[in-house]
């Protein structure tokens, strides 16, 4: 192993080696008083060993007969042939490289230093790894016994019953930079990871099974997790089996899907990935922009495909992911300005969803009408009747309530009464109108089935609406059905303390003045009003 050449950085300056037997004093370790003539010593028996070997005394005898100034010159040559590992060193290269490695372990205070000292370096190497493909490779020394300590798989590799004999492996799926990262953690407990680097380096932590290094890289990630990479991370997370990083990204995606959308890496996403994001109920955005960011990720798809990006094949390559986006929660004017003209629905399905748009009863169509809600925390809700009553008509006039709130909150729909004779559906316009300005904030046409009970029945609006404090709204159910049941010992003020953080929110409702269908704060429709805080 002596006529191994070590790394170019522990090449000793030219200026401490002379044709004097006398050591120089940089040489010598701190710290030690005899340590020169230790040295001296040393050298002696050295240079014996490669007196002694027939292939290298000759040249050894003519180094040390050497002047200083031609000493450097066979050090600078050295540095070339270690850069190409596959030349063989003259035997007076090693001679200088060797001199100032002797007893490096007496500079290192701790196991720590001495083995971080031996990273990515020749001395006591007994492996080499061939990393990375093409002009790319890198040839990597390292230790057995050092990655065996630090990896099961390593260890497997070295050791188990299957090991291997060959002291030169092809890693031709890893990157260098990232094995380097990882070799510096198992000899260092040092991490370097950068943008750059975090995902291959990930992968090479999974490949050699390291979860230390893996949890680095996944809090390097959650650090770094931003909306116009969340797809990205996303996609690798699902990858690399990381279910805490993909629901981090998912919720970044739910919070800011706008933005995350927008994102160049969105159209890189695999299908399976989409799927995932579009199954969601809590994104937060209009579903028209998820018509249009599916069609943009399905030309980019067609592409990887080698496909023409025709409606056709957006369909095709779209698959199940169409299937998902809620067209029936688009108004009509946005249905009939992008999806209906897009090419990619059949003519069945437009059909149907413009029959679903203006006629009562409403067709079943394909696709789902469940709102979506990018709320966080628990749903609330409050009843504003102590007893029910039948029966209440319907003649094509709005059930009206006027209300405010004490803090803000989003109400996402109504609790409805259903029929007193027996299972029935009901159409239903519910809207939520702001009083002074008698401007529409939210609104769903839509329908609801009862069972003939006396519960109430869940009607929710497309969207949140956002409802300011000390603010007077009015809400507004129009149904179109048979007798229903009704509340009756209505409550003006109804307050709601949450379990967990005791915070009260209080309604306060009013008479809403003019036609209202009889409902008041006493008696009438709109028992239940469900909402987040």
């Amino acid at each position: 192993h002596c006529l191994n050449s070590p790394p170019l950085h522990l090449r000793a300056p030219p200026s401490c080696f002379s044709s004097s037997s006398a050591p120089c004093a940089r040489t010598a370790p701190p710290g030690r008083s005899d340590v020169t003539a230790q040295g001296a010593r040393e050298r002696g028996r050295l240079i014996n060993v490669f007196r002694n070997s027939a292939a290298a005394g000759a040249a050894a005898a003519g180094a040390m007969a050497a002047p200083a100034s031609n000493m450097a010159a066979a050090a600078a040559s050295n540095a070339n042939q270690a850069a190409a590992p596959t030349a063989t060193p003259a035997a007076a290269s090693v001679l200088v490289y060797r001199e100032p490695v002797y007893n490096w372990q007496a500079t290192k205070s701790t196991v720590k230093e001495r083995f971080a000292f031996l990273f990515n370096n020749e001395v006591l190497s007994d492996v080499h790894f061939l990393v990375g493909k093409g002009m790319g490779v890198q040839r990597i020394p390292a230790h057995r016994f050092v990655l065996a300590v630090g990896s099961a798989v390593f260890d497997a590799m070295f050791n188990g019953g299957m090991a291997t004999t060959s002291t030169e492996i092809e890693l031709p799926d890893v990157e260098p930079a990232a094995f380097l990262a990882l070799l510096k953690f198992l000899y260092s407990d040092e991490v370097q990871i950068g943008p750059e680097t975090v995902m291959t380096t990930l992968y090479t932590a999974k490949k050699y099974a390291v979860p230390a290094l893996e949890a680095h890289c996944v809090e390097f990630l959650k650090k770094n997790l931003r909306a116009d990479n969340a797809f990205m991370l996303l996609t690798q997370a699902r990858l690399f089996d990381e279910p805490q990083l993909a629901s981090l990204c998912l919720e970044n995606i739910d919070k800011n899907t706008g933005d995350a959308l927008a994102a160049e890496g969105f159209t890189d996403i695999d299908l399976d990935t989409l799927v995932a994001v579009l199954e969601r109920d809590t994104l937060g955005v209009r579903e028209v922009r998820l018509f249009s960011a599916a069609v943009r990720w399905a030309e980019a798809e067609a592409h990887r495909q080698q496909l023409q990006p025709t409606p056709e094949n957006k369909r095709k390559v779209l698959g199940k992911a169409l299937t998902l986006i809620r067209f029936p929660l688009m108004t009509i004017e946005e249905f009939a300005a992008g999806p209906a003209q897009s090419n990619i629905l059949s003519d069945r399905e437009v059909v149907s969803l413009f029959l679903h748009f203006t006629v009562n009863p409403k067709p079943r169509v394909d696709f789902i009408d469940r709102p979506r809600c990018c709320l966080r925390g628990k749903e609330c809700s409050i009843t504003r009747f102590g007893q029910v009553e039948s029966r209440w008509g319907y003649s094509g006039t709005s059930d009206r309530i006027r209300f405010s709130v004490n803090r803000r909150i989003f109400v996402v729909g109504f609790g409805l009464y259903g029929s007193i004779h027996g299972p029935t559906d009901y159409q239903v316009n519910i809207q939520i109108i702001h009083t002074d300005s008698n401007t529409v904030l939210g609104q769903n046409d839509t329908g609801f089935s009862c069972d003939g009970s006396a519960n109430t029945f869940r009607v929710m609006f497309k969207e949140p609406v956002e409802i300011l404090p000390n603010v007077n709204y009015t809400a507004c159910a129009t149904l179109k059905g048979p007798d229903s049941h009704y509340g009756t010992k209505g409550m003006r003020k109804v307050t709601h303390e949450s379990s967990s953080t005791g915070t009260k929110t209080c309604f306060t409702f009013c008479y809403a003045a003019g036609n209202n269908n009889g409902t008041s704060v006493e008696d009438g429709q709109i028992p239940e009003v469900i909402f987040y805080t």
